[in-house]
């Protein structure tokens, strides 16, 4: 069996001005990076997009159950779907996050997808792409070294040394970087504080670039970046500091949509890469309105399972966006069923009916909280070799009998022709079953009752316990006035809860809030819940030990 690496270095790309021109998208809109990737410069747009209504193209977002090690294939059944759309005449663009350097060379691996449902360039994609990531550190830690840079020559503006909330950032996966001390080495080298470092996808820059709906709303969102307080704690905001120029200047690229293309030469937008976990887990929105520009079925993603991603997707980037899905496809597999029933990963190729029973309560309440937006669901089984009839037949019944319509998804092996049936499914769905989306909560109630509805309604928690630190937290977003937005909750995505170790579906147990912080750019509150981390460590055996090059320039190893 051929690896993914190995398939995508197979591929016969075409040029990107093909790709593009074959979906009406000009040429001379293209930013070229070599012959397969390009920028799309503003130009493409052509109207304001705070006042363009949103096109008849229908938008589809892909989420899945909570992700187990077995993999449950959502990116890859996203690109699939694409491709099997456009195999039935259907114009489809696929829209999806950028790779995150830190899980590449971790555990979690890439983001391009798998098997024959790929986007390619591969290699490049997965690592430095068209430089974003990088451009989004520089434009985060030049306000870092701004902030000291102010305190060192004279701190007119009085920051509290000991409350400034602004942290560096890499897109690398670093724990000993999550608590430093900086400014050591003499009165030349600074003024001595503690200091943190996040991984560059869980920055406010990410989130801003992705909300972002222009060069101007960029700028605007970047002077509103809160960094320090002052010693009356009053807010020192990134304008303050006279940053969010520079700031804006070093994003000018960064902002513009990338277009690559899938395996079978359909185009694909890939921009932005927020975690789900610790961010809100969605592409850009510039993205994914280029995308509903020139196709007629838009299909995108959201990280992690739907408790994350989905619920961030509806919740923020909607809302932000003025965007209204028009269905959802949830992802599964019989394997990551049967590990929420309690079975041990390498057990999960063998027939095990009990178990996918047991581990069904995962996509029920899955299901159940998609419904909840009334946007019509469509479960997936991304299928597996070992996968057996009554199996997969136990789920189709399961599904049906909660009214989710249901296909099987063949995408990883045979590409688009495996995403036929979850493509006529889906253009089923679309023409019958009309969307009556709705977000979950109202914006303006407090932040205590926007996470416990998020908590209990999403979750499936008891109740929600605040820190001392949360409650003086909510109390001081509440004193600026900041309150009125939505919330980004970050928690452990193995679980329904906030313990990674309850699998399947837990019940009486309450989310534990330790931490709320404002991202004032963004324009989202964000809770920190049980032990999730903004700076993730290596594995035991970094995927990164296993990543090579030839003497020819060959990559292996990475996937």
């Amino acid at each position: 069996m051929k690896s993914d690496i190995e398939i995508a270095q197979e591929a016969k790309m075409l040029p990107i001005e093909q790709v593009a021109e074959n979906f009406g998208i000009d040429k001379d809109c293209l930013e070229l990076y070599g012959k397969y990737k390009a920028k799309v410069s503003d130009s493409v747009f052509g109207f304001d997009q705070k006042s363009q209504k949103q096109k008849e193209a229908k938008l589809v977002l892909v989420t899945a159950v909570n992700p187990t090690p077995a993999g449950e294939g959502k990116t890859t059944t996203t690109i699939g779907l694409s491709q099997g759309l456009n195999r039935l005449g259907v114009k489809s663009i696929v829209a999806l996050r950028e790779p995150s350097l830190g899980p590449c060379m971790g555990i979690k691996g890439g983001a391009a997808g798998g098997g024959y449902s790929q986007v390619v360039p591969m290699e490049d994609i997965n690592l430095h792409f068209t430089g974003d990531l990088h451009a989004m550190t520089t434009a985060n830690n030049l306000l870092s070294a701004m902030i000291d840079n102010h305190i060192q020559q004279g701190n007119s503006l009085d920051i509290d040394t000991r409350n400034i909330v602004w942290k560096r950032v890499v897109d690398m996966n670093d724990r000993a970087l999550r608590n430093i001390v900086v400014g050591l080495g003499g009165r030349l080298n600074g003024v001595p504080r503690e200091d943190n470092f996040k991984i560059t996808v869980a920055s406010e820059i990410m989130a801003i670039v992705c909300l972002a709906e222009d060069i101007k709303d960029l700028k605007l969102r970047l002077g509103k970046i809160i960094a320090a307080y002052n010693k009356k704690g009053e807010p020192v905001t990134a304008k303050d500091l006279k940053a969010d120029g520079a700031m804006a200047a070093l994003l000018k690229d960064a902002i513009k949509p990338n277009l690559v293309q899938t395996l079978e030469h359909t185009p694909a937008i890939v921009h932005g890469g927020p975690f789900a976990n610790i961010a809100h887990g969605c592409n850009s929105v510039r993205a994914t309105k280029l995308a509903m520009k020139f196709a007629d079925v838009v299909i995108t993603e959201a990280g992690f399972g739907a408790d994350l991603g989905a619920e961030k997707f509806f919740d923020i980037k909607c809302r932000k966006a003025n965007l209204k899905p028009d269905a959802v496809v949830l992802v599964a597999t019989v394997r990551a069923l049967k590990f929420n029933g309690g079975v041990l990963k390498q057990n999960l190729g063998e027939e095990n009916i009990v178990a996918v029973e047991r581990g069904f309560a995962n996509l029920e309440k899955h299901i159940e909280n998609l419904k909840k937006y009334k946007v019509p669901v469509i479960v997936t089984l991304n299928s597996f070799v070992t996968d057996t009839d009554e199996e997969i037949n136990i789920v189709r019944r399961k599904c049906e009998a909660m009214g989710a319509d249901f296909a099987l998804s063949e995408v990883w092996a045979k590409g688009g022709e495996g995403g036929k049936e979850l493509a006529e499914k889906l253009l089923y769905v679309l023409e019958n079953k009309k969307s009556e989306f709705e977000f979950l909560y109202d914006e303006n109630a407090s932040i205590k009752e926007k996470i416990n509805i998020i908590s209990k309604e999403i979750y499936g928690a008891r109740g929600v316990s605040f820190s001392n630190r949360a409650l003086k937290d909510i109390k001081k977003i509440e004193e600026m006035g900041l309150d009125k937005q939505p919330v980004c909750i970050a928690k452990t995505q193995y679980s329904l809860s906030d313990n990674p170790n309850l699998l399947g579906r837990p019940e009486d147990f309450d989310i534990t809030v330790k931490q709320v912080d404002i991202s004032a750019g963004a324009g989202f509150i964000v809770a920190l819940t049980g032990d999730i981390m903004t700076m993730p460590g290596l594995p035991k055996v970094p995927a990164a030990e296993n990543i090579d090059i030839d003497e020819n320039g060959k990559i292996t190893g990475l996937f």
